[in-house]
């Protein structure tokens, strides 16, 4: 099987764990996919992650966060730049989620990070998703 989207990929299977009520949720690991999963953890949305190296590419392996009354820390997990239809942001230009308590993730060209860290250092660049 021929993956097209691999950051899609990692969301749709973030969202089914969470959907089925899953603990921990495995991905097949990559720089991207690391960095994205290292943000969603440095902004508190998912509990832990850990990379489980093989003889291939190696594995994340992601601790989901829930509440105390069993409801998902993430809300939504959309992708808004796809490979058909990119999506680009000026500095000015980046979204706000949920009137600032959702995150954007963006790919500049100092590496991946949040909308706001983004706008701090003057930055624009690929809106990669967005996070409530």
């Amino acid at each position: 099987m021929t993956m097209t989207d691999p950051i899609s990929d990692l969301l749709t299977r973030i969202r089914n764990a969470i959907a089925a009520k899953h603990d921990a949720v495995e991905v097949p690991a990559s720089k991207m996919k690391l960095e994205l999963v290292r943000i969603l953890k440095d902004e508190g949305y998912i509990e832990s992650y850990v990379v489980v190296r093989d003889n291939r590419q190696g594995r994340i392996r992601i601790a989901l966060k829930y509440t105390a009354a069993k409801e998902p820390v993430i809300g939504s997990l959309n992708r808004i730049s796809r490979p058909g239809c990119r999506v680009y942001a000026r500095k000015s230009e980046i979204p706000s989620v949920l009137g600032g308590l959702g995150l954007c993730i963006l790919s500049t060209s100092r590496g991946i990070m949040t909308g706001e860290q983004a706008r701090q250092q003057g930055l624009g660049g690929e809106v990669l998703c967005s996070i409530s």
